[in-house]
């Protein structure tokens, strides 16, 4: 997933601009990360979170979109290497509806920036200006295609300048249904001999749902077909709309669910739809994230909601976020873990070139070290390293 309102902007949170967000934060700074010691106290304090499967290690590792940071994103040829690679689940499909109704796995409905659609002069006359949750956008949407038009596109890599030998993939893949993701999982998992985790997202689920296209009831129904919608399936699901969440629960899908966080002014897009008035920050507090836990397992939330950042980009102290979410029996799966400096804080960068690797190592280690569940990432190797030292302890 990406930050929900500004798809592809850099996620760099100062402390100043938490504002309100940072009160809601305890400080953003004045609690410390849980210890090696207070880390191993904790399952025998309190019984492990509803969204911890026991099959799955802590702090797992999922990969974003795939592998994104090797091949374009949402495309088997990133989902088989994030496998390969030994992530532990697969965030395969951030999910929107084809005109015709299938689910297929995309970075946004705007497919401009993710396939070669503009190359394509049958499809000229697509290109439009929508309003999807308040962001005017220029472009082609899948929900102007049916399936067999999109089936024709070839997926390519999404941020070019930062990623330039991803391009080499460009072409190579056709954009996937979430089916045809399922049943890739299932061959993997036969092969393997173990169930091949996937972690969908419903995107602009209300957006979709004004449109006659709402997104729960087919994954819903898919997850049914699959034998995926029990509570010991091999997948989560996630939104960063929690009405979604609630719906997808009402259709009968127990596997853990988990409600994404944007930044804490932000108002998830179905309460701006129905007038509730709560923000990002609102779920943040204790009692925001006890009426989460009363239909989801856990809680996505946005790097700087761990550890807060100063003005300048560097990173500050952990938040009370971890302990506040454990309290209220959810696990948390921050989301974006990047290897390039353009995606890391300030101090955690070497060099000056945007698409340049920095000590992002160090950067997986700081935020296992709060006690998160899990993390997002698009170097699946990378995080693994990390991971593999406070599994050990």
């Amino acid at each position: 997933m990406e930050k929900r309102h500004e798809p592809g902007r850099r996620t760099v949170l100062g402390a100043a601009a938490l504002g309100a967000g940072a009160a809601v934060l305890a400080g953003a700074g004045q609690a410390q990360a849980a210890g090696p010691a207070e880390r191993a106290a904790g399952p025998a304090a309190r019984p492990a979170p509803a969204g911890r499967p026991d099959k799955l290690p802590v702090p797992l590792v999922v990969g974003h979109r795939g592998a994104s940071g090797y091949r374009p994103e949402h495309t088997f040829g990133s989902y088989q290497l994030a496998l390969d690679m030994g992530a532990d689940v697969i965030e395969a499909g951030d999910l929107v509806p084809t005109k015709d109704g299938h689910l297929v796995c995309r970075h946004e409905n705007d497919i401009s920036a993710t396939t070669d659609v503009a190359d394509h002069r049958e499809f000229a006359s697509r290109r439009t200006t929508k309003t999807v949750d308040g962001k005017k956008l220029t472009g082609w949407f899948t929900e102007d295609f049916t399936l067999a038009e999109l089936k024709t596109l070839r997926a390519k890599e999404r941020i070019p300048d930062v990623r330039q030998h991803n391009t080499l993939y460009n072409g190579h893949w056709q954009i996937p249904t979430f089916e045809e993701v399922l049943q890739w999982a299932e061959r993997e998992g036969r092969r393997r001999g173990r169930p091949v985790w996937v972690y969908p997202e419903t995107k602009h689920p209300t957006y979709f749902r004004k449109l006659g296209l709402g997104i729960e009831e087919p994954l819903a129904k898919l997850l049914r077909r699959y034998g995926r919608h029990t509570a010991h399936a091999p997948n989560f699901v996630q939104s960063f709309e929690p009405s979604s969440i609630q719906r997808l629960g009402r259709l009968g899908v127990k596997c853990p669910k988990v409600v994404l966080l944007d930044e804490p002014s932000v108002k998830p897009w179905d309460f701006v739809e129905s007038g509730d008035p709560r923000t990002t920050a609102d779920l943040l507090t204790p009692e925001g994230l006890k009426w989460i836990s009363g239909f989801a397992q856990g809680i996505g939330p946005w790097l700087p909601q761990i550890i807060a950042q100063d003005e300048q980009g560097k990173l500050g102290k952990p938040t009370t976020l971890v302990r506040d979410a454990h309290a209220a029996g959810l696990v948390l799966h921050p989301y974006t873990v990047r290897n390039e400096n353009n995606f890391l804080p300030l101090d955690f960068r070497v060099g000056k070139n945007p698409g340049d690797y920095g000590n992002s190592l160090a950067y997986f280690k700081a935020l296992f070290a709060t006690g998160i569940d899990g993390l997002f990432s698009d170097n699946p190797d990378t995080a693994l390293l990390a991971a593999e030292e406070f599994r050990r302890h």
